[in-house]
């Protein structure tokens, strides 16, 4: 594929209206590791949930919607679509009670929550288990798919494009810290969604595919895998059960709840949690997470399936792909590499647009990823076990240092990696089980510090015995797979709650005073602290009204992506149904919304 010059101007502008903004905020991120990690704490809840929207859109995004539309259709979906509830439980349950913490990082978090070397030993051990090997992981898998489009694109090794990727954004992590990842991040969202939907609209009007009505008809009689429907929103429970429950029935019922994964932690956490602790106040934290919600599952998606769709009819086999880039690396060769190959139809001008939207798409994950991974290794690791009496000046090189090793680290492990959606599902098992905990801790007093380990160790086991099997010919589907691993973690965790040490009574007091947890959970701490059930505010802040703040939030935001989907579809009937839900939904949560911010400020009053 050859850019034009226009091409490469609209390149350079992409780059520069994204990057430069950047450059004003390197003194600032300076001064301390406030600034540098959570941006001095005032962060508006417009700029925290667009920040968050273009982190996890990122180069491996498309490809990977568009692995999972090819094998399994659009309602393969599902099993990330499913994390609206984890989502929007963070909006209702969590995110006030994040950003009432006042930690730097979710990590800090521990040693506020539990007791005793214990809990310094959760914070000790997470923070270089997720801020560098789970870390890495995700970067590779970001970075893989960088180098499979500048394969497709420019025909370079993978050698080569990290290079280039790692040049920009080693270079801006370690300058501007966070304030200048929140500034990229929010002109990247823009330059990213303007090149897919134009990706989309081009592909689309291919001849081949013959507009919305031409691809509907020539995918509504071809069949998929295992006999699927590409078009269908849902599984076909009557044809192929065993799909439906991996690709919906799993992700519904425990896959949300059950399982960690950077984005969609469940009761928030990673770079989600730094965006609520950076906010201004409780209700920028409510509001970031709110918006990120739903720009994250309705505006971004559909230009992705869509050209997923077509590529099916233009490159229906791998070996089409392999025949239209005869010098593409065999080994990049994969069904997520059809997103990159269907770029090629995009005319002059809209081929640097794009290659300006996806450098943006990896750039504002990385760099997100190099900050967050950062914080992890200097304020939880290196600041409380290492060097603990040093200035300010000397952790912010500390995690500029860190950030040039995290990059170096993750690209090396690009080399063995192969598709998106296999990394996808390796992150998805090795965190499964922990998910539980990770809600249940804020809301129940007896769950420990060793409840921590216990979890993160038994998932841990449960996976690699998993993965010892089906390497030694007894294979186990990854749907069964997950649930042995959530069944096993959630029973040892448990067991711990109720048979280990329990937290110190005056931790667990002064956490019940900062943080202001609800419901019975903490009914015990209550009665022996001697406070009451009965403050300003608790009205606003039961469950009841988080339970329907969640329930409408959920509806609103599925309504809202099918709606659209159905129009596309050009079946308006169900689009208008839809679109009554959605307003109906909508106004619920409005509702909710005021009514905890109105508790909020009577709390805060107290």
């Amino acid at each position: 594929m050859h850019l034009q010059l226009i091409d490469w101007i609209i390149v350079a502008l992409a780059l520069i209206v994204c990057f430069f903004p950047a450059l004003f905020f390197g003194r600032r991120a300076g001064k301390s590791t406030s600034e540098f990690f959570v941006s001095g704490r005032s962060v508006p809840w417009w700029l925290a949930g667009l920040s968050m929207v273009a982190t996890t859109f990122s180069s491996d995004t498309p490809n990977l919607v568009t692995d999972i539309v090819r094998r399994q259709g659009v309602a393969g979906n599902w099993v990330w679509w499913a994390f609206v509830l984890t989502g929007v439980a963070t909006v209702f349950f969590y995110a006030r009670l994040w950003r009432r913490s006042g930690v730097m990082t979710d990590l800090e978090f521990y040693e506020i929550r539990y007791s005793g070397k214990a809990a310094s030993f959760v914070r000790g051990f997470r923070s270089i288990y997720l801020g560098f090997f789970f870390n890495c992981m995700i970067m590779a898998t970001v970075n893989l798919a960088a180098c499979k489009i500048a394969g497709i694109l420019f025909g370079l090794n993978r050698w080569q494009t990290l290079a280039a990727v790692g040049t920009l954004n080693v270079v801006f992590a370690t300058y501007s810290g966070l304030w200048g990842v929140l500034v990229i991040d929010m002109v990247q969202f823009f330059v990213k969604m303007t090149a897919v939907i134009a990706a989309a609209y081009f592909a689309v009007n291919l001849p081949v595919v013959g507009g919305l009505s031409g691809l509907v008809e020539k995918l509504s009689v071809a069949k998929g895998p295992g006999g699927i429907n590409y078009l269908n929103i849902l599984p076909n429970f009557a044809d192929n059960w065993d799909i439906a429950v991996a690709v919906f029935i799993m992700p519904i019922a425990v896959q949300w709840w059950a399982v960690w994964y950077p984005g969609a932690e469940p009761g928030g956490g990673s770079y989600i949690a730094q965006r609520m602790l950076a906010s201004k106040s409780e209700k920028d934290a409510l509001g970031a997470v709110l918006f990120f919600n739903v720009a994250h599952y309705v505006l971004r998606p559909w230009p992705w399936i869509l050209v997923g769709l077509c590529s099916i009819i233009v490159y229906p086999q791998l070996s089409d792909i392999q025949k239209a880039f005869p010098n593409l690396d065999p080994t990049l060769i994969g069904h997520d590499i059809a997103y990159p190959a269907m770029l090629k139809f995009l005319p002059t001008g809209f081929i640097g647009l794009m290659v300006g939207g996806l450098v943006a798409a990896n750039s504002s994950t990385i760099l997100t990823h190099l900050n967050w991974g950062a914080s992890y290794l200097v304020h939880d690791f290196y600041r409380r076990f290492v060097r603990k009496d040093a200035g300010e000046k000397h952790y912010v090189m500390a995690g500029r240092i860190a950030t040039v090793i995290l990059f170096l680290a993750s690209s090396s492990l690009v080399f063995f990696l192969d598709s998106a959606k296999n990394a996808f599902d390796i992150i998805l098992q090795v965190g499964a089980g922990t998910g539980l905990l990770y809600l249940v801790r804020w809301f129940w007093w007896r769950v420990n510090a060793w409840c921590e380990v216990v979890a993160m160790v038994s998932s841990f086991v449960v996976s690699l015995i998993l993965l010892f099997l089906n390497r030694n010919g007894i294979p186990i589907s990854t749907h069964i797979g997950l649930l042995v691993t959530v069944i096993c973690t959630t029973i040892c965790w448990v067991t711990t709650a109720y048979c280990g040490p329990e937290t110190d009574r005056a931790t667990l007091i002064a956490f019940y005073k900062k943080i202001r947890p609800f419901g019975p959970g903490w009914r015990r701490i209550r009665q022996e602290a001697g406070l009451s059930d009965e403050r300003p505010g608790a009205s606003a802040q039961n469950i009841p009204m988080a339970l329907l703040g969640w329930f409408a939030g959920c509806t609103m935001i599925w309504s809202a992506l099918f709606a659209v989907g159905n129009i596309l579809y050009a079946r308006y009937d169900l689009a208008i149904t839809l679109s009554v839900v959605f307003a109906v939904s909508a106004s619920a949560v409005i509702y909710v919304v005021n009514r905890l911010w109105t508790g909020n400020d009577a709390v805060a009053e107290s």
